[in-house]
């Protein structure tokens, strides 16, 4: 399939800079596949829309700090870093610009006065740097938690954060530190809505994945087929794998919360049952791709001619999923991490 089958035009004031109060009153588009039929509700609704022993399956990581700003010190111009990974030979990867050429050896000053020396570049163009002096006491995501943003995507206000979205970018259920963008369907749960939720006999289970910096990367191929999906650290522990086994016995659904949650749950299912796994996942689903672990999707709005909106067509068919989307702007749903949300059935 073409790349151009799933681009459509967004109006720029239909991208939420920022979510809904309370987070579960966002509106919630509801796809159901065997009726071909959409409806329009709000999130907080869920507990009516979803059945008695259906599952949900939602991402429980936690999106650090990863943007560090700062200047050089050899000439005072901003310098901006994305964290990426400690490397095993010591230092941070990260991805980093600023004006200028910066060499190996230069030290910058970040967040409340963090010193960083670059030691190497890359061929790809990102850097190794370690703190100044070596700090042995802390780790990097200590110290990116007191030195460091949240690491908007660039649609929300420039990728410039504020305190609140420390915050709103962050699942109430978040525990396993290690994204640098949100599980952003998972955004939308409050705790009173989780209880109420497992009030109406639905169960929730968890896995982790470190949702990594290509989450923002459109597709650059004509050919779908073409893409490749960077590969992303992954977990689906023993207790979420027998949840689902007992979820399908008992005749409820395997809902994911979130595309991450989806790709976790079909790369443990490839074998045709769901076994626990752990390791990276570059699972990429298209259309054509035979679903084994899920019965339904929560998921946002995503970018055009993304991997994102082409796995939603692949799970709810690609006429049936632009037609939602082209619904979506008529009404004026908020796109994006911070938007409005689906329910395909």
């Amino acid at each position: 399939m073409n790349i151009d089958l799933f681009d459509f035009e967004l109006p720029e004031c239909l991208i939420a800079q920022a979510p809904v109060e309370p987070r579960d009153h966002c509106r919630l588009m509801v796809l159901d596949r065997a009726a071909r039929t959409i409806s329009h509700r709000f999130f907080y609704e869920l507990p009516q829309l979803l059945h008695d022993k259906d599952l949900l399956v939602r991402n429980d990581t936690r999106v650090i700090p990863a943007r560090v700003v700062g200047v050089r010190d050899s000439t005072g111009g901003r310098w901006e870093a994305l964290f990426l990974e400690e490397r095993p030979e010591g230092g941070w990867h990260v991805l980093a610009h600023c004006g200028g050429k910066p060499r190996p050896g230069e030290t910058v000053t970040v967040g409340l006065g963090l010193k960083l020396r670059l030691i190497e570049k890359f061929e790809d163009g990102s850097w190794r740097i370690a703190p100044e002096p070596p700090d042995s006491t802390q780790s990097a995501r200590e110290l990116l938690e007191t030195h460091g943003h949240i690491p908007l995507p660039p649609y929300i206000r420039d990728g410039r954060d504020t305190p609140e979205d420390r915050q709103w970018y962050q699942t109430v259920f978040a525990r396993e530190a290690g994204s640098v963008a949100a599980p952003t369907a998972g955004l939308h749960f409050t705790e009173g809505l989780i209880s109420e939720l497992v009030a109406s006999g639905i169960e929730f289970a968890d896995v982790t994945l470190h949702v990594g910096i290509g989450t923002f990367r459109p597709i650059k191929v004509d050919n779908i087929e073409d893409h490749v999906l960077h590969a992303e650290w992954a977990s689906l522990p023993e207790r979420t794998s027998q949840a689902v086994r007992t979820a399908r016995t008992s005749g409820g659904r395997v809902i994911a919360v979130g595309t991450t949650s989806a790709r976790t749950l079909e790369t443990a299912a490839r074998s045709g049952t769901i076994e626990p796994f752990e390791g990276p996942t570059g699972l990429y689903i298209r259309p054509g791709f035979e679903f084994h672990a899920i019965d339904g999707l929560i998921t946002n709005f995503h970018l055009p001619r993304s991997s994102l909106i082409v796995l939603v067509a692949a799970l709810a068919g690609h006429e049936f999923v632009m037609e939602a989307y082209h619904e979506a702007v008529r009404l004026g749903y908020r796109f994006y991490s911070y938007g409005d949300a689906m329910l395909i059935v």
